[in-house]
């Protein structure tokens, strides 16, 4: 799913999010993205994966809107830069849930799983 902020990639159990150059991802600038998301997962456990191929701006306090979403089981960071994982360190102080930074996608896809599958969540 292709929208002006990001594409947005389904899979099973997992949400790879690239949000698009410039844009500002927030609670209230993704909050479309976010419903139709949770219609498509038919509000089953998944993973948000946010796969930073671009630069962009996070609302990191928005985080709050995110610990509330239940069937969200954790997130993972996804960036080849060390200042975007740096970044990504911040944000871990505002998230509630198991968030992790890797450096590449496929150690993401992993992790998604894994805890998935540790949480008894495994579909």
């Amino acid at each position: 799913m292709d929208t002006d902020i990001a594409a947005i990639y389904f899979y099973k159990g997992v949400v790879v999010v690239e949000a698009h150059e410039g844009v500002t991802l927030s609670f209230t600038t993704g909050f479309t993205i976010l419903l139709h998301g949770l219609r498509i997962t038919g509000f089953s456990p998944f993973i948000y994966i946010a796969n930073r191929v671009n630069s962009y701006s996070v609302s990191p306090t928005d985080y709050k809107y995110l610990n509330k979403i239940n069937p969200l089981k954790g997130i993972a960071i996804v960036s080849d830069s060390e200042s975007a994982r740096n970044n990504a360190e911040l944000e871990k102080n505002f998230c509630t849930k198991p968030l992790e930074i890797f450096e590449n996608m496929e150690d993401a896809h992993e992790w998604a799983i894994g805890l998935l599958d540790e949480q008894n969540y495994f579909i």
